[in-house]
């Protein structure tokens, strides 16, 4: 499978996302639903804290990626939606040092929205992944 990134925008040398993601003969792909940060009972965890809500829904998206036999590094697009996109930005650097650390170089999409399922949601990551 050929992996090619197409458009890489950097703030600082990192990664802040690919414009595109080309996959060349793909064996598989997984579609992921947008992933919260839920503690291990279910309840949103991190209430008020971007970062913390952050880091946790990766980790939860991570598993589950993990849990279909990929890894973070399969994964070519993320969509980010968020109830406060000013924190959102202003955290952002978060979400791209958690991905670099995954070696997860994705097309992305940030927006804010008006609600999420739960009123204590600051953030939900949903996320394609090919191998």
């Amino acid at each position: 499978m050929g992996v090619e990134e197409i458009g890489p925008r950097t703030v600082g040398g990192k990664l802040m996302y690919n414009r595109a993601v080309r996959i060349d003969e793909p064996r598989s792909m997984l579609f992921v639903s947008g992933h919260e940060a839920r503690d291990d009972d279910g309840n949103i965890a991190h209430r008020g804290d971007m970062a913390g809500q952050m880091r946790l829904a990766l980790r939860r998206l991570g598993e589950t990626v993990s849990e279909a036999g990929m890894t973070m590094a399969d994964v070519v697009q993320i969509r980010v939606v968020t109830t406060d996109l000013a924190t959102c930005k202003a955290r952002y650097g978060v979400l791209m040092d958690e991905l670099a650390a995954r070696q997860c170089r994705p097309a992305s999409l940030l927006a804010e929205v008006s609600a999420l399922s739960d009123p204590d949601m600051l953030i939900e990551i949903e996320a394609v992944a090919v191998r």
